[in-house]
């Protein structure tokens, strides 16, 4: 008599097989262009703090496993994408002591605490961007230049300056888009921004290059693209309305889109699937929650930039905007709640 085994599992019952590694190895994949012209604006010292970041958080990945007694997870890849987010996220002279420090921090504090990949409730990369922000507040916002001429062939003192020592800035400085408007109401031309011929983060480089990565991702699923599109479209619509006020105090919403972090938090940082919400409406009140704070803060606050926050926010109401709209099963009331 032949034996056959029923197997009995909940939905959904096809699936296409991607991994989680194969996932996160795309969005590497996604980001080296960004990681690439960050080097060729910025030259070395952008480089050296990328590689710094990226091996601060896979060594410390590891090392958590293994004092945990659980099998090293370095090979999903996730610890790759958190260090190059990391980087791009600060300056490229930044002192390459301080972003190791923010790489331990992103994986023990905000990835490692809440049970590891898949449990994150914010996005790890940043939570180390936040802490390094209120620790080193000086060294986080100074700025170099971009396409120096010597970036290639020298390295900036303030990069490698020794651990707990206050770096010493070099003498050509620069201030980014969105502090010259907001301190000296100097704007910065669109096409500049959306090119990357800028001075900020390494990830304030080419907005061209994050869409691409984007698209890329969108194309092969593993991506929700209405995260991204209501973040800059809330951004731009809200942006445009103030724009239309008064053109004279507040910024047209083309370089509200392009400037800052705003397009690589949109892309690369909101659509973390962990931290983010999974209904389909949940996902635009999301989007539209991060679009409107980073206009508030950029705006009234005291920060010219606003996107870390914004971000951090809406992940602490990620499940709550679930919660609140969660779909109605089929066949039962509105009112009616699962026990």
């Amino acid at each position: 008599m032949l034996n056959r085994t029923l197997n009995i599992s909940t939905s959904p019952h096809i699936t296409k097989g991607i991994s989680t590694d194969v996932i996160m190895r795309n969005v590497v994949w996604a980001l080296l262009p960004v990681a690439a012209f960050a080097v060729y604006a910025f030259g070395i010292n952008a480089l050296l703090v990328l590689i710094t970041s990226v091996i601060s958080c896979v060594l410390t990945e590891h090392y958590l496993c293994k004092f945990s007694k659980k099998e090293s997870t370095i090979t999903d890849w996730s610890a790759v994408i958190t260090g190059l987010l990391l980087g791009l996220t600060l300056p490229p002279n930044f002192p390459l002591w301080m972003t190791f420090v923010g790489g331990v921090i992103s994986m023990a504090l905000g990835k490692f605490v809440f049970g590891g990949l898949g449990y994150n409730v914010f996005n790890p990369a940043l939570v180390g961007r936040a802490v390094l922000q209120a620790a080193f507040p000086v060294a986080i916002t100074t700025w170099s230049p971009a396409f120096l001429a010597n970036r290639f062939s020298s390295i900036s003192s303030s990069t490698l300056t020794f651990p707990f020592m206050e770096p010493s800035v070099d003498g050509m400085s620069g201030a980014t888009p969105l502090a010259a408007f907001k301190f000296d109401q100097v704007a910065t031309d669109a096409s500049d921004l959306a090119l990357g011929l800028i001075s900020g983060s390494t990830g304030e480089t080419c907005s061209l290059l994050i869409l691409l990565g984007g698209i890329y991702l969108v194309a092969r699923k593993m991506m929700n693209w209405r995260i991204p599109v209501s973040v800059l479209g809330t951004a731009f619509v809200f942006s445009g309305i103030l724009y239309l006020v008064d053109n004279e105090v507040f910024p047209s919403p083309f370089f509200m889109l392009f400037s800052g972090g705003l397009m690589l938090g949109a892309v690369f940082m909101a659509t973390d699937m962990v931290a983010s919400p999974i209904t389909p409406l949940g996902v635009w009140i999301y989007g539209g929650i991060i679009g409107l704070l980073v206009i508030v803060i950029r705006i009234w606050g005291g920060l010219p930039e606003g996107v870390m926050y914004a971000i951090l926010l809406a992940n602490a109401i990620s499940p709550h905007i679930d919660n609140v709209i969660r779909p109605r099963v089929y066949g039962t009331s509105k009112s009616l709640k699962p026990s």
